[in-house]
């Protein structure tokens, strides 16, 4: 591995072992200049594969695991990131889980899940990173990652939707509570459209969800990773939830 120069920015992605929205966000920022801690829970192999890209292409690049709604897990992977970076200047919260189900089929223990994943870690990981960075003069940038459609729930995702509508009020939270310790720490959200769609679409909901947007075609993962780097680099931009949907969250209004 390639010595880090210690004036190098780190970024810590969640959930971007992968090759997901996470993942792209990663090398986005890698591409930038940042240092990046992959984060991963059980996809060990495809995070060894992407430290292997970043470095390839003259990156510098670490993967962690943790589970992120196990406070002692969440606080081993920010000591492991500071250990072995030196610093924290970006946190990108990409880890989440969506299990489609029925809603008579729904469990207590699959709502529980979802929001111990969904809502508990982002938090977890915001408050760690946000109370780094509060201690450094230069600040840093917390991007979430919510969901555009939690104004416009589809069917068969009760679970899911009811800890992704947590995000944006996180976010909002935690961009008050940490600008009150240091200004130069901001927190934005960004609400994903039909950016990487299920595999196992029928035709017709491949469909329905390109006619659900305005721009009539779905998205990409990197349309999110333009997305954070914005939110990254305009240090005037804090407490907001940015759509990146193609259009979805008023296409509904449309005649």
């Amino acid at each position: 591995m390639m010595e880090q120069p210690s004036n190098q920015k780190v970024a810590l992605i969640t959930g971007s072992g992968k090759h997901r929205v996470g993942n792209a966000v990663a090398a986005a920022l890698a591409r930038r200049g940042y240092s990046i801690a992959l984060h991963y829970n059980r996809s060990a192999e495809e995070a060894r594969q992407a430290v292997e890209r970043l470095e390839g292409q003259g990156g510098h690049a670490r993967a962690f695991r943790a589970d992120v709604a196990d406070e002692s897990q969440v606080d081993r992977l920010f000591e492991q990131t500071l250990n072995h970076f030196g610093r924290l200047d970006v946190l990108v919260t990409a880890a989440a889980i969506w299990q489609p189900k029925p809603l008579e089929d729904v469990t207590a223990e699959d709502v529980q899940r979802h929001f111990e994943i969904n809502a508990l870690g982002t938090f977890l990981c915001c408050r760690r990173a946000g109370l780094i960075m509060v201690e450094q003069p230069e600040g840093g940038a917390i991007v979430t990652i919510g969901d555009w459609a939690t104004v416009r729930p589809n069917l068969n995702h009760a679970a899911y939707f009811v800890s992704k509508g947590a995000i944006p009020v996180l976010s909002r939270t935690m961009a008050v509570e940490l600008a009150q310790r240091n200004p130069a720490v901001r927190v934005n959200c960004i609400l994903p459209g039909p950016v990487m769609l299920p595999e196992d679409l029928s035709e017709a909901q491949l469909k329905g969800a390109v006619a659900g947007t305005l721009v009539k075609r779905a998205g990409r993962p990197e349309n999110i990773a333009h997305a954070v780097v914005f939110l990254v680099e305009n240090d005037f931009v804090t407490g907001v939830c940015l759509p990146v949907d193609g259009g979805s969250t008023v296409a509904g209004t449309v005649n």
